[in-house]
């Protein structure tokens, strides 16, 4: 289910979604959704928060891809092209020879991810999963999104074949039809630019 590359950030975040990884994924609340929990690791090296967090609907230009089993849809903006990925799962990132990578993951839930323990759960499967390192940096919960409620992380985690540091968003949502995970991931240097479309691609996720 897992496929490590050097270039793939996507699959090594998650067990749960990612063949080829390299590229990033999906995420309303407002004052009348509810509590939101949030906490930051006290070992990041920069505190970050779910503040940005709102659940909207994608741009008209963007595309969208439904899961098999219906129980998500991912938005991406036209730049992003579909990679290959595990069945019954979408993947989307930047075309080949661009220089840079995000990756956008969609996957329904394959074990047993529970909203509450969705953080505990993300970063012990990252440890389990041929990483040298992870870090969860925030995680929320109780997040109103189109169609479901979910709970998501911010992590950093570092590969052990090739030491490449990559930084995900990572949500489980939970929607009429089923559950479902988005992840959307870059390396750890290129945050800051590519940041504000993982983010809209997260707040645009929807669980039919």
């Amino acid at each position: 289910m897992t496929v490590e590359t050097a270039a793939d950030p996507g699959r090594r975040p998650a067990r749960v979604m990612i063949t080829r990884v390299g590229l990033l994924v999906v995420l309303i609340a407002a004052a009348t959704v509810g509590t939101v929990l949030v906490v930051a690791s006290q070992h990041s090296p920069h505190r970050e928060s779910f503040s940005w967090f709102v659940a909207q609907p994608a741009p008209a230009s963007w595309q969208k891809f439904t899961l098999p089993d219906g129980t998500g849809t991912l938005a991406a903006p036209p730049s992003l092209v579909r990679l290959p990925a595990d069945p019954g799962t979408v993947a989307v990132g930047l075309p080949a020879g661009t220089g840079d990578l995000i990756y956008l993951d969609a996957t329904p839930r394959q074990g047993d991810e529970t909203l509450p323990g969705w953080a505990a759960f993300r970063i012990a499967h990252l440890r389990d999963d041929d990483t040298a390192a992870a870090t969860l940096d925030a995680h929320a919960e109780h997040l109103t999104f189109i169609g479901g409620t979910g709970s998501c992380v911010l992590d950093d985690y570092v590969t052990q074949v090739g030491a490449h540091h990559y930084r995900e968003i990572a949500c489980l949502v939970q929607g009429a039809h089923g559950g479902s995970v988005i992840v959307a991931a870059t390396p750890a240097a290129d945050w800051d630019h590519y940041r504000p479309l993982l983010q809209q691609a997260v707040s645009a996720y929807s669980s039919p």
